[in-house]
Order: C-alpha cells, then sequence, then structure tokens
C-alpha cells in the first residue's frame, strides 16, 4: 500500500499562510543550504516551471510520482497561466466548482475524495503520493494521511490558515526524524500511529 505524505511549510505556530493562504512569508529561508537539501530529498515536489528554471527538470522522482492538492493551492498557479504545475507527476485537484481540467495531465476530483485517494494508495507503485494541500483538503483526509513532512520556518504568524481545516479530533503520529537547518528552519517527519 502506498503511503499519503502530507509534506508542507509552517510557521512556528502551525500556519500554512497568511488568513487568504499567502505562504510566501516563508520563501525568505529558502537558501542555499535548504534548496539542496530540498533537491536531493524531495525533487518531485519542485514545481515544473522552477524545475526548468532551476535546470533540474530531468532530476528522476525520488518518493512521489502522484500529487494531490486543493483548489486554493492550484489557482496559485491557474493565476500565472499554468494549468499543470507539477507536470513530472500525476496530477489530481480537488474541487467541487472547477467542472472540467484545463490541462489533460490534471484529473478533477469532484466527488468522493477519500475513495479516489484510497484507489490511489491501493495502486502497485514504488512511489507514494504527495499532499500538497491546503488546510481543507488535509482536514478532509488527515484519516487517510500516512506520513507528515513539515518544513518549519523560524516565523510566528500569530493567525493564518492551519495546516488542518477540520474540526477536533486527535490523530497521534509518531517522530521519525528532525534535521535543523543552520537559516532556523527544521524539517520534521512524522509517521501515523496505527
Amino acid at each position: 500500500m502506498r503511503k499519503l505524505t502530507y509534506y508542507i511549510a509552517c510557521s512556528i505556530d502551525g500556519f500554512i499562510g497568511d488568513p487568504q493562504g499567502d505562504a510566501s512569508a516563508m520563501y525568505a529561508f529558502v537558501d542555499e543550504e535548504f534548496l539542496g537539501f530540498l533537491v536531493a530529498e524531495y525533487p518531485e515536489t519542485i514545481a515544473s516551471p522552477a524545475r526548468r528554471q532551476m535546470n533540474i527538470d530531468d532530476l528522476p522522482n525520488k518518493r512521489f510520482d502522484t500529487i494531490v492538492q486543493g483548489r486554493g493551492s492550484y489557482d496559485i498557479a491557474l493565476k500565472e497561466g499554468i494549468t499543470s504545475p507539477y507536470a513530472h507527476l500525476r496530477e489530481y485537484v480537488a474541487s467541487r466548482t472547477l467542472g472540467e481540467s484545463p490541462d489533460p495531465n490534471v484529473e478533477i476530483i469532484a466527488d468522493d475524495l477519500v475513495g479516489r485517494v484510497r484507489a490511489l494508495k491501493a495502486e502497485d507503485s514504488a512511489y507514494d503520493i504527495y499532499l500538497c494541500g491546503g488546510a481543507e483538503l488535509a482536514g478532509a483526509l488527515v484519516d487517510e494521511i500516512d506520513e507528515l513532512v513539515i518544513k518549519t520556518y523560524p516565523i510566528v504568524q500569530g493567525s493564518g490558515m492551519p495546516m488542518f481545516g477540520s474540526g477536533f479530533a486527535i490523530t497521534q503520529f509518531a517522530l521519525e526524524s528532525v534535521r535543523s537547518f543552520g537559516n532556523g528552519a527544521l524539517v520534521r517527519t512524522y509517521s501515523r500511529k496505527r
């Protein structure tokens, strides 16, 4: 069974963006050391336009071959005219309002999100599934998430978009690893406690 990995950036106080979802304050912490780690360990999580700009478009996928993202996350690319932001992966966008996909590489999941993600997890593949966000999508899929990879940046936002947009429920995860960086960022990996 493939894992669904919620790979996300957040502030120290657990917000993945400001109240409108803008996460650009975190970009300031992506220095040479941190970017080197991301390219070496999670190359497929770098969007296709950035991969081309960095001349790493030919890097093979290391962990993921599929991405599931919410409409809000996808809209960031659409506003820039990018209809397939992760062209090197199979792309799924959870949306009840988008209608028809603007790109043949992007499949819209309009209903039975949990069922569709369970079917993706049941596929025979050496790669896992990258859950990109946002908060509502992560909240809807919290029971399906097998792993958390949380890039924590050394800022406090005070309010904003939480990591999970869901009702109160305690879900336990076990800490697997922590990596710290000179810029103050941490990357923590957790696995679901079963």
